[in-house]
């Protein structure tokens, strides 16, 4: 029997956390032995580190497995390429991607990819990937949906258009217009972790209640949208598994849509996150300091330790600002960029480019997609139309010595 001196002793140890007393961290239970490297795999509830066989092994085996990315990193979509590949492999004619960066009104062009009957231009025009759509560089998710495409895995567009989200954003959902509020999935708005995220990515900006307020509806309606077409497909496809593709901040720490997902259907589900652990000195500008919360949660089951990787480009551009939204002919060249390959050939502002290559322009797009075509030392005969008529000009692309910004 403990005496009553010696248990105020105790008790007085315990409440002063006396030396040996462990720190608990729920983010990370059970802290790793060693440092991580790059591509270390962490499986966090244990803190041990695994093979990428044994995670992608295991992480197959829920019927929902979410991928958290950074958008331009191309070792997030390696990474997701890994997971579908092995998901594919086990479950064959069984697996389905979803992904944050098409909407549901998408839907029938993704369908017309499935099957082949868009080339790459004709996909990247109908789904206005530049125009109205991701805005990326398509490189950074070709590979993914070639892959769905040449095994006839499903794409599934689980995100709102921008128009609609935007008109969310900017008012409390009572004051919306009742045709709009219809169309709207249910929307949880009280989730704490999620306001203390909202707060802490735009702490930076002196932001005031307002902004946080429609930063949090637009961060609310992009994950309950997804959330519900998750749902909505794994409800009428039993038996399918589904890889979701998005955004970090919509899948780590689970309260994004993993959480509205089982909300709606309760499915045992993994979660794939990332951490950076190194950074070249060109993405230094584009990082946001964020310094995110202590939740009370871990922030995936298996944590991948990435560098920030540059897109390996073959690095040419005409170097201009284009604007195809009159009804003329051909592509108005807006600017010309100092020292580009459109200087050196003579293109000046407000002529149009009519021809590439003995293909004709209609929009911006199809002067993006025969610039992309070219390499360092290729050259391009355009036909320009300016004040003083049409004439034809021989553009040689040297390596594109910018620096890269993205979108």
């Amino acid at each position: 029997m403990i005496s009553r001196s010696c248990l105020s002793v105790l008790l007085a140890l315990l409440l002063s956390g006396c030396a040996g007393t462990p720190q608990w961290n729920s983010e990370m239970p059970y802290p790793p032995d060693q440092e991580p490297q790059v591509g270390d795999i962490l499986h966090v509830a244990t803190g041990l580190y695994v093979s990428e066989t044994q995670m992608l092994e295991n992480a197959g085996l829920n019927p929902l497995v979410y991928v958290g990315e950074i958008h331009d990193n191309p070792a997030s979509h390696r990474l997701q390429l890994a997971v579908l590949q092995t998901m594919a492999t086990r479950y064959p004619g069984q697996v389905v991607m979803g992904m944050e960066m098409f909407t549901v009104n998408q839907q029938d062009v993704l369908d017309r990819w499935l099957t082949g009957s868009l080339t790459e231009k004709e996909f990247l025009r109908e789904s206005r990937w530049f125009s109205e759509g991701w805005g990326s560089d398509f490189a950074y998710y070709r590979d993914l949906l070639v892959f769905c495409r040449d095994h006839n895995i499903a794409i599934i567009g689980l995100n709102i258009d921008k128009e609609m989200g935007s008109q969310v954003s900017m008012a409390p959902l009572a004051e919306l217009k009742p045709e709009l509020r219809n169309q709207l999935p249910e929307m949880d708005l009280t989730d704490p972790y999620q306001r203390a995220m909202v707060e802490a990515m735009i702490k930076d900006h002196a932001a005031g209640t307002t902004m946080v307020d429609r930063f949090q509806r637009r961060q609310t309606i992009w994950d309950e949208t997804m959330a519900q077409s998750v749902a909505d497909y794994m409800h009428r496809h039993h038996g399918m598994h589904m890889l979701v593709v998005a955004g970090g901040w919509h899948v780590d720490y689970g309260f994004g849509i993993p959480r509205r997902v089982f909300r709606r259907l309760p499915l045992a589900y993994t979660i794939i996150g990332s951490r950076t652990l190194k950074v070249p000195e060109e993405k230094l500008q584009q990082l946001m300091h964020v310094t995110m919360p202590k939740f009370p949660m871990v922030q995936a089951d298996y944590l991948v330790y990435q560098e920030y990787e540059l897109l390996k480009k073959k690095g040419v551009r005409l170097g201009v600002l284009l604007d195809d939204q009159d009804e003329e002919d051909g592509v108005r060249v807006m600017e010309v960029m100092p020292g580009s390959a459109a200087e050196l050939a003579g293109i000046t502002t407000e002529e149009r480019i009519i021809i590439f290559d003995g293909v004709t322009m209609a929009d911006n797009l199809d002067v993006i997609y025969a610039v992309k075509s070219k390499s360092p030392g290729d050259t391009g005969q355009l036909v320009i139309r300016g004040a003083a008529g049409e004439r034809t000009v021989a553009v040689t692309f040297g390596a594109d010595k910018h620096k890269h910004h993205p979108r």
